[in-house]
């Protein structure tokens, strides 16, 4: 499937608007010392900053090689969390829910070794952009990690729409209402991505 032309500048800019409100969360919790998810805030930074490389091979700040380096550390981090958090609970700073957090880790590793190629080459970073016979290897991981997105999807929406009914207070920056819209714009964008591999 073909992608418009202006579609990986858009969703370039939305992943930096993303990965830049994870930065302010991060920088507003520090400051107004109130704890937050702040290794989810952390890896949503890192994905947006990713990913919008990966949209726009103008804006690549590491190559692949680095950033798979960068989110396999972080999927050790969350599967860590994940079995730390079965046996007692998270810290203050560290998020309640570590699982989709390592899915989105093990989705950032699949992309990164699917496009390393073709990453180099301008306008050529969106998978829907590439050149007959150079797929990834496994389009059903794509698949699975792409309804995974979209169950995560769902299930975010849920919580913000429970968080809007019963209000919130404290510091707009920090509002889990906010962080939960982040969320949702970084699963559509990830499930936009694993589609188009497929």
């Amino acid at each position: 499937m073909a992608s418009p032309s202006w579609l990986g500048g858009l969703l370039a800019a939305v992943m930096i608007l993303t990965a830049g409100y994870a930065v302010s969360r991060l920088a507003a919790s520090r400051v107004l010392r109130v704890a937050t998810e702040a290794d989810a805030d952390g890896l949503h930074a890192l994905m947006g900053a990713a990913m919008a490389g990966m949209f726009l091979p103008q804006l690549r700040v590491l190559p692949s090689s680095a950033w798979a380096v960068v989110f396999g550390a972080a999927a050790v981090w969350f599967a860590a969390s994940t079995i730390h958090v079965g046996k007692s609970a998270p810290r203050a700073w560290q998020c309640r829910f570590p699982v989709p957090h390592l899915v989105e880790c093990i989705a950032m590793l699949y992309m990164l070794l699917a496009l390393p190629a073709r990453q180099g080459t301008p306008g050529m970073a969106m998978p829907a952009m590439t050149a007959p016979g150079t797929a990834p290897s496994f389009p059903a991981l794509a698949l699975v990690l792409a309804l995974f997105m979209l169950g995560y999807l769902l299930w975010t929406t849920d919580r913000l729409a429970n968080r809007a009914r019963a209000g919130t207070a404290g510091h707009p920056l920090l509002a889990a209402t906010f962080a939960d819209c982040s969320k949702i714009v970084m699963s559509m964008a990830m499930g936009y991505m694993l589609i188009a591999m497929l």
